[in-house]
């Protein structure tokens, strides 16, 4: 075991308070080993809509962003899938990243909470790739969590799925590591 602290940001595409992807990455929060800060961003909903005009600006929330990544050795992404697609709210904050040097090359796991939702995972990996951004494949894993109404202790307490989650951290930790 490492004595290097690692830190991660978990970010949720979903703005739901029940979110079965939030509680996801709040288990995933709960599940990590003591060398790592996992810390869950909450400012999803707080980002100006994406324009290139209000860069040289840096609204504050685009600030906090963009403060929180720079914080992170890597990331960990859970998102639904909304019509085929990555939510509006996630692509706009990664919209915000698109020219950050901080997020070039950074270590970033992918959770899925719902097996069906294939589609927005590979616009994700299609995304973050061309972001620079270096998709971790054993990091990123598809939990089936659709239907079984589990908070994030519920998740924690699935041996299963708890197994899996910190399986992905250990994989992700490595990458930041190595």
């Amino acid at each position: 075991m490492t004595s290097q602290r690692v830190r991660i940001l978990a970010i949720s595409g979903s703005l739901r308070e029940a979110s079965s992807n939030t509680a996801l990455l709040r288990a995933a929060i709960a599940l990590s080993p003591a060398h790592v800060e996992m810390q869950l961003y909450g400012g999803l909903n707080d980002l100006p809509h994406f324009n290139p005009e209000l860069e040289p600006l840096e609204p504050p929330a685009v600030k906090d962003l963009q403060g929180q990544i720079k914080w992170a050795d890597g990331l960990m992404i859970c998102s639904p899938e909304y019509a085929h697609g990555v939510p509006g709210v996630l692509k706009n904050a990664l919209d915000w990243l698109v020219s950050s040097e901080d997020f070039a090359g950074k270590p970033i796991a992918l959770l899925n909470a719902s097996p069906r939702a294939v589609h927005a995972q590979a616009s994700l990996v299609e995304i973050l790739t061309t972001m620079a951004g270096r998709v971790i494949p054993g990091a990123s894993i598809t939990v089936a969590l659709m239907g079984r109404k589990l908070d994030a202790a519920g998740i924690v307490a699935d041996s299963e799925i708890s197994e899996a989650v910190v399986g992905a951290i250990a994989t992700l930790v490595t990458a930041i590591e190595g």
